[in-house]
């Protein structure tokens, strides 16, 4: 692809100040460079952190999110720190989830995806948030998101 289609980005390979809030973070797109192939993209995030939107207190998350590009990507230091932005934003675990993947869907446009939110205790109770946009287009591997359900120390 030529260099000019990636001029446009504001964060990629310059400096870029955190977003305060979810809301205000800029998440960027590139063109799919494959178009015309359905394949499956995943990226994992092992320490999300939000704010519990009554005590204050943080919560902590797996998240792991896939999906099946349709005409654009999403551009990975732009999604970072837009997963980073919810260090300070204080939601229940499934309005970060779901909030997450709408936000998604609503810049990319993909062909599918979908995203787990396995969440560390809270009260004693974890809570596995999951959100999915429909059936993923027919051949294509998708492979288990490979978190299990939390176990204690047992």
């Amino acid at each position: 692809m030529a260099k000019e289609i990636y001029e446009g980005l504001s964060q990629l390979g310059g400096e870029t100040v955190q977003a305060s809030s979810p809301e205000e973070a800029v998440l960027e797109t590139v063109p799919n460079p494959r178009p015309n192939s359905d394949y499956f993209v995943r990226f994992t995030c092992p320490e999300f952190t939000s704010l519990c939107p009554v005590t204050g207190q943080p919560d902590f998350a797996h998240i792991v999110i896939d999906y099946v590009p349709g005409d654009a990507l999403v551009e990975s230091k732009s999604l970072k720190l837009y997963i980073h932005s919810f260090r300070n934003h204080a939601g229940f675990h499934e309005d970060c989830t779901v909030g997450i993947g709408e936000r998604l869907v609503e810049e990319l446009n993909p062909k599918w995806l979908r995203i787990g939110g396995y969440w560390y205790p809270r009260g004693g109770i974890p809570i596995d948030v999951f959100y999915q946009t429909g059936e993923p287009p027919k051949n294509i591997w998708i492979p288990d998101q490979g978190v299990p359900t939390y176990r204690g120390r047992g």
